[in-house]
């Protein structure tokens, strides 16, 4: 019997080092906390004040004036557009300008998918780099990351992220992501706002992909179209079509967003009814 209990002993000794050795190695092999959220968002307002610094003091139109000289060879001119779509994203540069250019050089038959494309590229360094930013689980955080985020010190870039997220989660909720993301695209609104807007929503790449390529095909149809009409490449964008477009576009949105903004007015009344 004292055999039995001294061996019972032991036996539980042993899996409480191993419990314990367990757990330690746990704890060793859990990745670094990320950066508080604070300074993320500090970060990021960082980069997108040096972007814009950048792009106000490199407009498009100077280095634009130079690719034009290549439109006689279209693999060089092609090559040099899409490396302004790729360094795109560091001067903040609007990205329906690049489309009138792809028109001049590639005509509408091919402009408009390659503007399609470069509209793609460009955005998706944005998307992603906010989305890792915003640390909602794209970026590989575990659950005791996010406890640990929740729980740190605010500030008040931290508090504006905060109601900033709250109101594009509002928004997504009642649009939804495909319709919210093309909604976004068609309007009039800089195309790195509507980008960092999807990215923090939550909304899948595929998702996001797919309603850029819906929304900014009347822009990039326009812009083409007015590049590839045009005597000289130029930077304007849609031109003389800019009033036109952005009403039409503006018309779009409201169509798209009619119903879900119906749900949302008719869910209020009926809790308020409700609450009386």
């Amino acid at each position: 019997m004292v055999v039995a209990v001294q061996f019972a002993t032991r036996a539980d000794g042993n899996r409480q080092r191993q419990s314990t050795k367990a757990s330690t190695i746990a704890e060793k092999a859990r990745p670094m906390s990320a950066l508080p959220v604070s300074t993320r968002v500090l970060a990021g307002v960082l980069v997108a004040s040096a972007a814009v610094t950048a792009g106000l003091l490199v407009s498009p139109s100077s280095v634009v004036v130079a690719v034009e000289s290549l439109a006689a060879n279209p693999v060089a001119f092609g090559m040099a557009v899409a490396g302004l779509y790729l360094v795109r994203p560091l001067f903040a540069w609007p990205t329906t300008p690049l489309a009138a250019v792809v028109g001049y050089g590639y005509g509408i038959a091919m402009g408009v998918p390659f503007a399609l494309g470069g509209v793609v590229v460009t955005v998706t360094p944005v998307f992603l780099g906010v989305r890792i930013a915003a640390g909602d689980g794209a970026d590989g955080s575990t659950d005791t990351q996010a406890d640990e985020r929740e729980h740190a010190p605010e500030s008040p870039f931290t508090g504006l992220f905060q109601r900033t997220n709250a109101v594009i989660d509002r928004y997504y909720e009642a649009a939804g992501p495909l319709r919210g993301v093309t909604a976004s695209r068609l309007a009039p609104v800089p195309s790195d706002l509507s980008t960092c807007a999807a990215a923090v929503s939550g909304v899948s790449f595929r998702t996001f992909v797919l309603g850029t390529l819906l929304g900014e095909l009347p822009w990039t149809l326009g812009a083409v179209v007015v590049g590839a009409s045009a005597g000289t490449v130029a930077t304007d964008g849609v031109g003389e079509l800019g009033l036109m477009l952005s009403v039409a576009c503006c018309l779009a949105v409201l169509c798209l967003l009619a119903g879900p903004v119906y749900r949302v007015v008719r869910s209020r009344q009926q809790r308020s009814t409700g609450s009386r």
